[in-house]
């Protein structure tokens, strides 16, 4: 089986793309250069806002490092391919999927590909999306769940790669064990470690040339945009609950409806 896996460069991409590689599917991989992993506050906010903007994303920054290290390529034998956005989409990414020939094509934490990208791509070709589709799809989709007060709805689902935003037919919903003491940052850093462990077996069923069910979205959900997402919401995470909103899910303080997961296994 030759594995493709288009990826971003920040921590948690780079670990999705350890676990493949030390499982040994990874046979070619292609990075798209992210922005900064630690954004610098809006200036037309208020002076409060900027502080928790500064606390959650350098919260997040300590947690993914802790919870993936440093992870170097340097010692690695599959091919790498570097990009920024603007050639995600170029001729260096169609030679490249033509020189290595994926049987398995995966992306995860890259931007929208084009139609005449996907074209190249083999049947099992599949995204990893950072919230439960179809109710959580788009951007910042694994902080709307906190917001919202449920918080056993942060996962990640892996779906078919097609055009459509997070829409493609559902193979499968990753959903973390929550712990006491778990903040927004730890709950998204173990939902990636748990999708990681599902791909993993979801690889092995098809190297045995078992089936995968596919099962489209008929539910239209909630496509998030950037737009969404103000520094403000911060206040419901940090200043009203303490980032503490696990531990209250945890203590039945909170609703206990469960997902209606997708399976593949």
């Amino acid at each position: 089986m030759k594995l493709l896996l288009l990826t971003g460069s920040h921590p948690r991409h780079l670990y999705f793309a350890q676990t493949l590689y030390n499982a040994g599917y990874l046979t070619s991989l292609i990075i798209e250069q992210r922005e900064e992993f630690l954004p610098l506050p809006p200036t037309n906010i208020e002076e409060s806002d900027k502080k928790l903007f500064l606390r959650h994303f350098q919260d997040r920054e300590r947690t993914e490092h802790q919870a993936f290290g440093n992870i170097a390529l340097s010692n690695w034998t599959v091919p790498v391919l570097y990009v920024n956005t603007s050639e995600l989409n170029g001729p260096s990414v169609m030679d490249w999927v033509a020189k290595y020939d994926p049987d398995v094509v995966i992306s995860y934490g890259v931007h929208k590909l084009n139609e005449e990208v996907l074209r190249l791509f083999p049947e099992y070709s599949w995204n990893i999306h950072g919230g439960l589709s179809p109710w959580y799809r788009g951007n910042t989709t694994l902080f709307w769940p906190f917001y919202f007060m449920k918080p056993n709805w942060a996962g990640m689902t892996i779906h078919r790669l097609t055009s459509k935003l997070d829409g493609g037919g559902i193979i499968h919903h990753s959903v973390p064990h929550l712990n006491y003491g778990d903040g927004i940052h730890d709950v998204a850093c173990n939902a990636v470690k748990q999708t990681a462990i599902d791909l993993i077996e979801i690889l092995r069923k098809i190297s045995l040339g078992e089936s995968i069910v596919e099962v489209p979205q008929k539910s239209s959900g909630k496509l998030f945009t950037s737009a969404d997402w103000e520094p403000y919401h911060l206040r419901v995470i940090y200043e009203l609950y303490d980032n503490n909103i696990v531990d209250l899910y945890l203590d039945g303080k909170l609703g206990n409806t469960p997902p209606p997961l997708v399976r593949a296994f």
